[in-house]
């Protein structure tokens, strides 16, 4: 009975893998526990670590880049280098890629995901750092706008404070990173569900991922999603879906959506991607 216990257990939550994928809603917490700084770093190869800082999105790329540079090196890091990408050509740049063959972690800041996207998708650079988070080669983290941009398709911007409609969002192509994903940040801060079930009234198949300030979602190789953070992450899951009237009515009208299923997670709890199941932080043990 323990036997059959303990194997119901492991296919409810399958043992963690070391490299990681983490979705940041922004704001995250750079000078006290730095508890998500410090959880990218630990799956990056702590003290073995190569971490490349992308802050491409930004408008102040040296400034926030030297920032989280002092903050990975202060970890303990074993090299860090900010990859100064301000033009599309870089994309392409030998020592750049060399680099990244190298690296066991990826940080994105945050900033405009347009921006970011605009220079990074399509680039040699980025189809590898790709392959090889896929192969699960490497770590990487995005925040704010390095979070938006981890989806197939992506929120580029758009409101908040009212119901949702069509109008409510501007929709574009991400990096695909997570391509299940569509992935809101700042979320409960800024009041951004209705954003959030607007995009997802578009593409019910993915999963609608919001974020809370100094909150992460980390993803496991194996579909799991771990919380941790001071905020909570809402899991948006249209896939049974009954009814929306999102193709018939205008674009700024209320749109309909029935029978979709919200998950709200705070620290500690998980969700299975691919067995569409949260699961309580007393219900398993974080591996982090």
């Amino acid at each position: 009975m323990l036997q059959l216990e303990k194997q119901i257990q492991e296919t409810k939550m399958p043992q963690s893998t070391k490299t990681a994928i983490l979705v940041i809603g922004g704001a995250e917490d750079k000078v006290h526990g730095r508890e998500i700084l410090h959880t990218f770093w630990n799956r990056a190869g702590g003290s073995e670590a190569i971490i490349g800082i992308i802050p491409s999105a930004s408008r102040e790329p040296v400034l926030i880049g030297e920032r989280y540079q002092r903050i990975f090196e202060e970890m303990g890091a074993k090299f860090v280098k900010v990859l100064d990408i301000r033009d599309r050509a870089q994309g392409e740049d030998p020592a750049f890629q060399e680099y990244v063959e190298e690296c066991t972690g990826i940080f994105l800041t945050g900033g405009d995901q347009l921006r970011l996207c605009g220079l990074l998708a399509d680039t040699p650079l980025m189809e590898r750092i790709r392959q090889r988070v896929q192969l699960g080669e490497m770590s990487i983290a995005g925040t704010s706008a390095g979070a938006a941009v981890m989806g197939h398709h992506m929120i580029a911007g758009g409101s908040s404070g009212e119901c949702p409609n069509r109008a409510l969002v501007d929709m574009a192509m991400g990096l695909a990173i997570i391509p299940e994903v569509i992935v809101d940040q700042h979320f409960h801060n800024r009041n951004r569900m209705s954003r959030l079930l607007s995009a997802i009234s578009g593409y019910p198949e993915r999963l609608g991922i919001g974020i809370d300030e100094d909150t992460c979602a980390l993803f496991e190789k194996d579909g799991t999603i771990q919380v941790i953070g001071r905020g909570t992450v809402t899991i948006v899951d249209a896939r049974e879906m009954s009814y929306t009237n999102q193709a018939e009515v205008g674009t700024s009208d209320p749109l309909s959506l029935h029978n979709l299923r919200i998950h709200i997670l705070s620290y500690g709890d998980c969700y299975h991607m691919y067995q569409h199941q949260a699961i309580a932080k007393n219900e398993q043990n974080l591996n982090l």
